[in-house]
């Protein structure tokens, strides 16, 4: 069985190959530019060269492509884009048209660059690429299923704050089936508001296997669990800090009252299963959350949050008012473990946090955590293959074949 796994970043897109066949740790990964920075790189060219662009495609991640189609924009060259492309610069599309950039039907972009040579094309997920990449090596790329993640603020309603409408979507999600894999959804289940995971979605139409998809947050804090240094810990706060958002979940022991909604492959007999019990049972609990943008916070901020974590007393307002999404404490019981994990490109910001956190390095590789996560939800959204992959995250299946 093969998985594609793809978690896509502001920085990185970061890619894996599970193959259940080899040893995890020999399964093949590549760490490469995100879709938004090529596609900065692509604008900046078109602004060198004074040339007018077209954007088509489908709706994506922004950051530096929005700002550099904007720089694009101020220096006087323009901007043509197709309704589902300029949907990435906003989901109304007036505001869109008030930037300067030029909103027109997929005819229309067609008939303004025939040749295509002036044409962008906007998209999280490329699988034509990827597949390109790992046949540069000789490796046929023939998945049985692909995993995917992004960040989605969702789209939110008219007068509605993108903040707190992203936060309500964490919290519903919680609410309704207590663990990580909850913002894990199977292709066809995607809700309408997460026009981008929807996007990904679309994407990937033409692949004939499973599709998962996922917020990229809670699949790095997943992949995190499978540091046995972080698992062993009954009560954790595991941080993500990425280039944008910083996502902390305080987790702790399934209970009876807490007992996740939804069915898991590890409610069978452990003697119907494969591998060692799964950690998450330890640890696999939200007891609260809350979400900010790293680029608002100093690690004294983000040292305060996760203090009163610990202690219950953290409230949605004061990180909702510092320019945050919000918090949410399930459990306000003060923590009778403190152990602080972290991971994610921003993980710097904390390595001289008041709380000593541990450099989470699931399986070995920090940068992947995401890939990992997402490869734990798959077992979850698939039972099916649950037993293969958790066997291989346990590390208790030996590999079949080796292939050079």
């Amino acid at each position: 069985m093969k998985i594609l796994c793809v978690d896509v970043g502001t920085g990185t897109q970061d890619i894996l190959l599970y193959d259940s066949r080899k040893e995890i740790e020999n399964c093949l990964k590549m760490v490469m530019p995100s879709p938004t920075l090529r596609v900065a790189q692509h604008v900046k060219e078109a602004t060198r060269r004074g040339e007018a662009i077209i954007l088509t495609g489908v709706m994506m991640g922004g950051g530096p492509s929005h700002w550099a189609v904007l720089d694009h924009v101020r220096t006087g060259h323009q901007v043509y884009a197709t309704s589902e492309a300029a949907r990435t610069f906003d989901d109304e599309l007036d505001k869109v048209e008030r930037m300067g950039i030029r909103v027109v039907s997929d005819e229309e972009a067609h008939q303004l660059d025939e040749d295509e040579e002036r044409t962008i094309v906007l998209r999280d997920f490329d699988y034509a690429m990827i597949q390109a990449g790992f046949a540069a090596f000789g490796v046929d790329l023939d998945p049985d299923g692909l995993a995917l993640a992004v960040f989605d603020h969702g789209n939110a309603p008219a007068g509605y704050s993108d903040r707190q409408f992203r936060f309500d979507y964490l919290e519903q999600r919680i609410r309704a089936e207590n663990r990580l894999s909850a913002f894990a959804h199977l292709r066809g289940d995607v809700p309408d508001h997460l026009t981008r995971l929807k996007a990904v979605e679309a994407s990937a139409a033409d692949f004939d296997g499973e599709v998962m998809l996922m917020d990229t947050a809670p699949a790095a804090v997943l992949g995190a669990l499978l540091d046995p240094a972080v698992s062993a810990h009954p009560q954790a706060i595991v941080c993500n800090v990425g280039n944008f958002h910083t996502l902390a979940f305080r987790l702790g022991p399934h209970s009876a009252e807490a007992a996740p909604s939804a069915a898991s492959p590890w409610d069978t007999p452990r003697d119907q299963r494969a591998g060692e019990p799964d950690p998450l049972a330890k640890n696999g609990n939200v007891e609260g959350v809350f979400e900010h943008h790293t680029g608002e916070l100093t690690r004294e901020q983000l040292d305060g949050f996760i203090a009163k974590m610990m202690t219950g007393s953290l409230e949605h307002r004061e990180v909702f008012d510092s320019m945050g999404h919000g918090a949410l404490m399930f459990d306000r019981a003060p923590v009778t473990d403190r152990f602080v994990a972290v991971v994610g490109p921003r993980r710097s910001l904390m390595r001289d946090s008041s709380h000593h956190p541990y450099f989470a390095v699931p399986l070995g590789d920090m940068m992947i955590a995401g890939c990992f996560g997402l490869l734990r939800a798959y077992a979850d959204r698939f039972p099916a293959q649950a037993a293969e992959i958790l066997a291989s995250l346990h590390g208790s299946l030996k590999p079949a074949v080796w292939e050079t």
